[in-house]
């Protein structure tokens, strides 16, 4: 790795060496030598030759390395939630607290992005040396997470995988998983949810579910179905023989839990059940 390559992206500590009209000069004193500018408007008006400054580096609009002594939004190895400032033909680019924005290419977008939107993201050096930003956060994410079995959760949906489900990042830092059982409602990247903890992998990976417990559940479920009814006016053209697609396009939950609500209505007398479907008693 190149001198510039190893401190890119982080904070560290150098030292001036000399001073110009464009700012001053920092050094690492390493063998290969560092030597970057920080700009004159955040050197302070004391410093003298061998003075210390902390400093973020990055690189320019013009691919020059620079320092800054602003805290940016995001360091190398973390994570943090950006506001998309900007869509171009190349792809978006983030605020991240710099002068420069911060770019996301196309390829690193788990979904396509809009201005405005906020995403959760991680920074990595690219083949040109240049500091990016990729929605591919999966590594990064903590399976340290505290959790158990029945807690309430929130989280963001940062990628989905048709035949995995759609994963998340619980508080931005943990590592979840909605599996596709589980979803119940339609989902899409970059969407909060308010979850319950289903189960815990062996390696703390949260595997989470969009319902609550059944008995529980099924009360909501109900409720939903009945107060569509009254707004139809007293009938739905759907009953326990309407496929699972359905279900799940119009009362947003399985096959299994429509019907589990419907024979907690019928047993309760609220409604009844025909061959086109259901009204209330």
């Amino acid at each position: 790795m190149n001198i510039e390559k190893q401190f890119l992206g982080t904070f560290t500590k150098l030292h001036v060496i000399r001073k110009t009209k464009y700012g001053v000069v920092l050094s690492s004193g390493n063998i290969p030598q560092l030597e970057v500018l920080l700009p004159n408007n955040q050197v302070r008006p004391d410093t003298e030759i061998g003075d210390f400054y902390e400093v973020f580096l990055y690189k320019d609009s013009e691919d020059r390395l620079i320092a800054t002594t602003q805290q940016p939004y995001l360091t190398l190895g973390e994570l943090a939630v950006l506001t998309v400032k900007d869509v171009t033909n190349i792809g978006a680019f983030l605020d991240w607290g710099l002068a420069k924005d911060l770019f996301v290419p196309f390829k690193e977008q788990t979904t396509k992005l809009h201005t405005g939107d906020t995403v959760l993201v991680t920074l990595y050096i690219d083949k040109s040396e240049r500091l990016c930003a990729t929605m591919h956060v999966y590594n990064l994410l903590s399976t340290e997470s505290g959790y158990k079995k029945g807690d309430h959760v929130h989280g963001r949906i940062y990628e989905i995988i048709d035949s995995f489900g759609a994963f998340v990042a619980v508080d931005d830092q943990y590592s979840a998983l909605i599996p596709n059982n589980e979803m119940t409602r339609e989902l899409h990247v970059l969407d909060e949810i308010d979850a319950r903890v289903k189960d815990i992998t062996p390696e703390g990976k949260l595997t989470l579910s969009l319902q609550e417990k059944i008995k529980l559940q099924m009360e909501k479920d109900a409720e939903l179905i009945y107060h569509r009814l009254e707004q139809a006016g007293g009938f739905l053209p759907f009953h326990d023989k309407s496929s699972p697609e359905i279900i799940k396009r119009e009362f947003q939950m399985s096959k299994a839990a429509f019907k589990r609500a419907l024979g907690r209505l019928l047993k309760e007398k609220k409604i009844k059940q025909t061959e086109n479907g259901i009204k209330i008693y």
